[in-house]
This record gives C-alpha cells, sequence and structure tokens, in this order.
C-alpha cells in the first residue's frame, strides 16, 4: 500500500507540474534537424546481373547452384561452388539481381528434376537420353542448335516457364530483407543477332506477386531492342510494377550496341531516341568480358584507357574491324549523344553507368583473391583450363579467341539511396544517382554547381549542402544565368577492405560548333603530388611483389577529395562530366592463382592492375 500511495503522489506531481514543461512555439526551427531530410544518405554495393543454373549456359555447362545458393552467397554464407570449392564472401553484398537468361529458363534443373512436362517433348527426350547416356556435352549440342535456330523448341509449353520462373521470383521473395538485403527480380533478354551481343537485363521494382503474371521476354521472341521495349510497357501494365533494362557488352557488338541506325537498318527517330532514353537510364560499363570505358584508339591521349580491353570480335567468330569501336564504347556513346540532342531535342544515349559481374557460377565474386571465374569450369582449379578455356570468339581462330586468363574480376554496381530496400535502389537506378567499380568498394560522391568552392570540400554537411547547392552524378545542369562555368567537389574513400586511392580525374565530353565532339581527362587530386596543368606529377608508384602477391598502402591516400572549375568551359556548348578514380596497382587474379596452384601466368597477363570507379555523368545544357 505504501508504495503504491508513493507512485502515485510521484504521477500526480509529474502532472501537475506538465504545464510546465516549455513546448517549441510555431515559427520556432524544429530541434532535430533530420526529419526533414530527404537525399540519398547511404550508399549499397551489388550486382545487378548474375546467372544460376537456371540460365541454360551455365545449368548445362556444370552450375548445379540455383538461385537460393546465388542468394545466400550474396549474404555472406559459406556455399560449396559447383566444383566442390569452399566459397564465401569477405563482406556480404547489400543487393542482388539473378538476372538468369529468358531463353529456356529453367532448362537444367528441370531436366535434372525429370520434369515431367519437359519429357513429354521431342526436345526434352532428346537432352534426357544424352544425359542419361553420359553425354553433357551432347546435350549441350543439342540445346545450343535449337537457339541458334531462333526457334523456341519449348514454345508450346509455356506452363514450363511458368515453372520456372516462378522459382526464380519465390528465391528473391524469400531472401529479400527490407533494410537489411535487396533481392530484386529480373532476368536478361539475350539477343545475339549474327552473334552480336544486344544482351540487356531487365529489372523489376516490386516484388513475386506482380512478376508472377508474365513470362520474360526472350531472343525467341525477338532479337530486336524495340520489341522489348513494346514488351516492357505492356509487362508494367500487366504487373503493376515499374521496369527498366540494363544494357552490356557494347565491346562484343561488332558495333551495334550504340549503332548510327536501327537494328532493321531504318534511320533513327525521335520515338527511337525517346524510347531508348525512357527504357534504357543505366549501362552496365565494366564486367567480366571486359571494361567498357573507352579503348585506346578512341581515347589516344587518356593514359588509363587500355583497361581490361576485350576487342577481338564479337560472341562468335566474326572478326571486330577498327570501324567498329566508336559504336561499343561508352564514353564514345555519350559523345554521340550529345550531337543527337541537339539535332532532335532527345538524347538516347544519356545513360549512367554500373559495373557488375556476369557469373555464370552463382557466384557473384569480384575480388581478386577470391575470383570464381566466368563459368564453373573455370572455378579455382590447377588445371590448366582456368587460364586456357575459350570464353569469347567462340568458333573462331586465335586472332578473336578471348581466353579465360582474360577474364576481369569486375565490376560492382554503387547506388546512392536512403534505405536498402527493392523500391530504393531501383529508384537510384532510374534516376542515373549510382556509380560502377571494378570491384573494390569505394565510396564516391560528385555535386555541380556554380556556387562552390574549394573550401567546401571538408564541410561536415558536404553532402546537404551539395543538393542544396548544386546537382548530383546523373543529374542535368542548366547553364548559368551570368555564364559563370560549372564547378566541381568530388570526395573518394577508398574500400575499408582494399588499396589506397592513387587520384580523381574529371572526364568531360563537348559538343563542338560544327557537329563534331571532343574530350580530355582533367586530373583534380593527386594527394601528396603536385598537379601542374590537370596532370599529377608522375605516377603513384607500384607496391605489388608479384612473387608473393602482396602490396602495401605506403602509397598513395586512403581518402581524395577534389575541387575543379571547368576552365575551358563554353556556356554554348553541350557538355558531359563524369568522375574517374584510380586506386593504387594492386596484384591482379591472375597473379593470385599463379601463387595459389603454382600457375604459370600467360606472357600477355598484366602482373598488376589498377582498380577504379566510373561514376554517372552530370550533363550540362545551354
Amino acid at each position: 500500500m505504501f508504495r503504491f500511495a508513493s507512485v502515485l503522489t510521484i504521477l500526480l506531481a509529474f502532472c501537475a507540474h506538465a504545464e510546465d514543461i516549455p513546448s517549441t512555439q510555431p515559427g520556432d526551427r524544429q530541434y532535430s534537424p533530420y526529419p526533414r531530410q530527404s537525399f540519398p544518405n547511404q550508399v549499397f554495393f551489388g550486382d545487378t546481373h548474375l546467372h544460376t543454373s537456371y540460365s541454360a549456359d551455365a545449368g548445362m555447362i556444370g552450375n548445379v547452384l540455383g538461385p537460393d545458393e546465388a542468394y545466400r552467397f550474396a549474404k555472406g554464407e559459406v556455399v560449396i561452388s559447383s566444383t566442390g570449392v569452399e566459397a564465401r564472401l569477405r563482406r556480404p553484398l547489400d543487393f542482388l539481381v539473378v538476372a538468369d537468361h529468358a531463353e529456356n529458363l529453367g532448362l537444367a534443373p528441370l531436366l535434372a528434376a525429370k520434369d515431367a512436362t519437359l519429357l513429354t517433348t521431342e526436345f526434352g527426350q532428346q537432352l534426357n537420353a544424352a544425359v542419361e547416356a553420359g553425354d553433357p556435352a551432347g546435350a549441350w549440342s543439342i540445346w545450343s542448335a535449337a537457339k541458334s535456330s531462333g526457334t523456341d523448341p519449348l514454345a508450346d509449353y509455356q506452363e514450363i516457364y511458368e515453372t520456372a520462373w516462378s522459382s526464380v521470383t519465390a528465391a528473391a521473395e524469400t531472401h529479400n530483407q527490407p533494410g537489411l538485403f535487396s533481392a530484386l527480380i529480373g532476368f536478361e533478354w539475350t539477343s545475339n543477332p549474327q552473334r552480336n551481343n544486344l544482351h540487356r537485363n531487365v529489372i523489376f521494382n516490386g516484388g513475386k506477386e506482380g512478376a508472377d503474371k508474365i513470362i520474360p521476354f526472350s531472343n525467341f521472341d525477338s532479337f530486336d531492342p524495340e520489341d522489348l521495349w513494346v514488351w516492357m510497357e505492356q509487362a508494367e501494365k500487366t504487373t503493376g510494377q515499374k521496369l527498366l533494362a540494363i544494357p552490356h557488352n557494347g565491346n562484343l557488338s561488332n558495333g551495334l550496341m550504340f549503332d548510327e541506325a536501327r537494328l532493321s537498318g531504318e534511320p533513327f527517330d525521335v520515338e527511337y531516341f525517346d524510347q531508348r532514353a525512357k527504357w534504357e537510364p543505366i549501362y552496365e560499363i565494366t564486367q567480366m568480358k571486359g571494361d567498357g570505358e573507352t579503348h585506346p584508339m578512341l581515347s589516344p591521349d587518356d593514359e588509363f584507357a587500355d583497361f581490361e580491353t576485350w576487342d577481338k570480335g564479337q560472341l562468335g567468330p566474326e572478326p571486330k574491324t577498327p570501324e567498329m569501336l566508336p559504336r561499343e564504347y561508352a564514353r564514345a556513346a555519350l559523345r554521340r549523344g550529345l550531337g543527337y540532342e541537339a539535332e532532335t531535342g532527345t538524347n538516347p544515349f544519356k545513360f549512367g553507368v554500373i559495373g557488375s559481374t556476369d557469373a555464370h557460377t552463382s557466384l557473384s565474386t569480384v575480388g581478386e583473391d577470391n575470383f570464381f571465374g566466368k563459368v564453373a569450369a573455370v572455378e579455382p582449379t590447377a588445371d590448366p583450363i582456368r587460364f586456357e578455356e575459350v570464353v569469347g570468339g567462340i568458333g573462331g581462330d586465335e586472332k578473336v579467341a578471348q581466353y579465360a586468363w582474360q577474364t576481369s574480376a569486375s565490376g560492382m554496381a554503387a547506388v546512392w539511396a536512403r534505405e536498402n530496400t527493392r523500391e530504393a535502389i531501383w529508384d537510384a537506378l532510374a534516376r542515373k544517382e549510382v556509380y560502377a567499380t571494378t570491384g573494390p568498394r569505394m565510396r564516391v560522391r560528385v555535386f555541380a554547381g556554380y556556387d562552390f568552392e574549394e573550401t567546401d570540400l571538408p564541410r561536415a554537411d558536404f553532402a546537404a549542402y551539395g543538393y542544396e547547392r548544386g546537382v548530383p552524378m546523373g543529374a542535368d545542369l542548366q547553364a548559368d544565368n551570368n555564364g559563370r562555368s560549372p564547378r566541381f567537389l568530388v570526395r573518394a574513400l577508398r574500400d575499408p577492405d582494399g588499396a589506397n586511392l592513387d587520384r580523381i580525374q574529371i572526364v568531360k565530353g563537348w559538343l563542338n560548333s560544327d557537329g563534331t565532339t571532343s574530350e580530355r581527362v582533367y586530373d583534380i587530386s593527386c594527394g601528396e603530388r603536385e598537379l601542374v596543368n590537370a596532370k599529377c606529377g608522375g605516377p603513384v608508384g607500384d607496391t605489388v611483389d608479384v612473387e608473393s602477391a602482396t602490396w602495401t598502402n605506403d602509397i598513395g591516400q586512403a581518402i581524395l577529395a577534389g575541387y575543379w572549375e571547368d576552365p575551358d568551359y563554353d556556356p554554348e556548348q553541350s557538355s558531359f562530366y563524369y568522375a574517374r578514380v584510380l586506386a593504387i596497382p594492386t596484384p591482379r587474379w591472375t597473379t593470385y592463382d599463379a601463387i595459389v596452384f603454382g600457375s604459370e601466368i600467360p606472357d600477355e597477363a598484366p602482373r598488376s592492375i589498377q582498380e577504379r570507379a566510373y561514376t554517372s555523368p552530370i550533363w550540362h545544357t545551354p
């Protein structure tokens, strides 16, 4: 009784004095500055392009891991690879898109499960007979021939694809954990006209319930991107979700990815430009099959242009010729887009950039010391196949062949968002506030405006101030009414588990008055080295010990920040600007392999590389 009375007395006293507690009066500044803060304040790292056994060109050649294993691996679990090797990421990913090929989706798992519907088809029976005869190569040949014919052998059995697609979306739904891990739903449309790469990954912003209302659009339906865009528009209505497409590997398109005419050969028109700009806001600029930023023949004054270059041909035996190159690389496409916009008012090549892997192992690995290769056959092993397997230019001679050792341990998609959810990740891609890395998780932020000063670089409210006074990566910067030149603030932080940074650069492209385009690369931050005429005073150095596959952070900087005002600004010129951040040299995956397995590194293979990040451009319009 005493305790109750005491508590009651205290409560009555508290209530009696409640009116004495001061309250915020109308017009007073709100105490907490954050409730109305809406700008993206977190960066998330992931992969928008991973294949599992549900992709026929993975499952039919040894990959036995499905979407479930892919998500578990991405979330940091230990997974046993298809060849029996323990695998784990150093750190989990924040998001993943399992983007299995739409063409004969789920064929290998359904075949392994003796799916009743599949085995009622002549095609399924042929495959099953080859598998039971111990002839997986024969099964592969049967499937490959069917794919090359352009006619779907299972076209009359859509329930097979419904079953496979439902399994894919179910795995995504199971592993999606808003706030912790985003499992976005997607697939790859695999257009290969004459074996030229026009592939796109299609990504949904929602979940299984809506996505299950469609079956993925495939190359059997059409190999023309314009038909894909028509399908996407209808799919948005059917699913109640938003979709976008991400092209990749223009370097294997033999000039078709950023061609100067429609795939049909008909000239471009404004409708084409509008549709491409609408449905394809992002380009996958770097991945296992080579880097796609630029080429040394296109950018001869760029000393860092020749990076993980694949330039021999396409997916098949057709060789590449020099005139194809300008229609294959991102920087050249960004330049041409300025010209198209000047002519028509629309820029079809106004894309942001990300990196992703395109791994066909179900394992999203980009670490040079933890690289599981392109396909199951070249997973970590001392067998010469690890370096010598032909993975590009298949069917051709040595002049076009790309070997497994040339595969790049790349890349990574980085997105600026407020939360780790499907919708927030998708929205960041759609508005282009994203960037690519070749693997390391560098944090990079860029703002452009007309009021910035060098003293703004160390501001505690750097991001808030950047959004208030300028625009971020992926945005448009309108011309200043007073003719002032754009000013840029760039901050870069190394991967906490990775190498120091060498430099920050700004890459500019612009449209000349005669309709031609130009480019220039400016160094804007070099750490302790002197910066003279937009160039760092010499290379950063190299600590790589090839004999032990080691390196140190005795050179470079953990953090770089750069302020830059365009010294060549012309307010009448259309232009774009993006940041490129280079890390110090570190051992390439082939160098690590040589130590682990005692392998001989191919003479042509680089012993070390400089990992990098590419931000989405900021466009300036007069």
